[in-house]
């Protein structure tokens, strides 16, 4: 008889740590390391003006859903407003892509990649901030192109200048 898991885990909404990124909040609700590294889960809040630069993943894909609110998401292949109940799939080794909050609302996003890992990018790059505080956005000294230029190479991604696909 083939035994069934028992291993359902229930995440509260007050679980998970929550990383300021480049003026963003990430909730990790699903870590890699919980996942064997198959994926990982984000509860991610974009305030007006919010979003990360354009970049690409090489050996991963993701997942967007749009909870709350409405973003533009920028490819080569042109812009998208994407708002609540949207989503958007970007393929295993997919292309450069961003998204930004062109709206005076917050936006919220349910992002998933697979696999894991991209939690790592953030933890290293992010702070843990409390529910509801908002860094500003980290201003780009040559420490941090520095460090980002390692991250690129660690994680095999590439970040692009702000204004890359626009």
């Amino acid at each position: 008889m083939k035994q069934i898991s028992t291993n359902v885990k229930i995440i509260d909404a007050s679980q998970g740590t929550t990383l300021g990124v480049a003026g963003d909040n990430y909730r990790v609700i699903i870590s890699g390391e919980q996942t064997g590294n198959t994926y990982a889960v984000f509860d991610m809040l974009v305030p007006p003006g919010g979003g990360p630069a354009p970049h690409q993943h090489l050996g991963m894909q993701e997942f967007f859903y749009v909870t709350e609110g409405e973003l533009t998401f920028k490819t080569t292949a042109g812009h998208q407003k994407v708002t609540t109940g949207g989503c958007v799939q970007i393929p295993f080794e997919g292309g450069i892509h961003c998204f930004k909050n062109e709206s005076a609302s917050m936006a919220r996003v349910l992002c998933t990649v697979m696999p894991a890992g991209l939690e790592q990018v953030f933890a290293l790059l992010g702070q843990p901030v409390k529910p509801g505080e908002f860094l500003p956005p980290v201003e780009i000294t040559s420490d941090i192109e520095d460090k980002l230029k390692r991250l690129n190479k660690q994680f095999s991604q590439t970040i692009y200048p702000p204004d890359y696909l626009d």
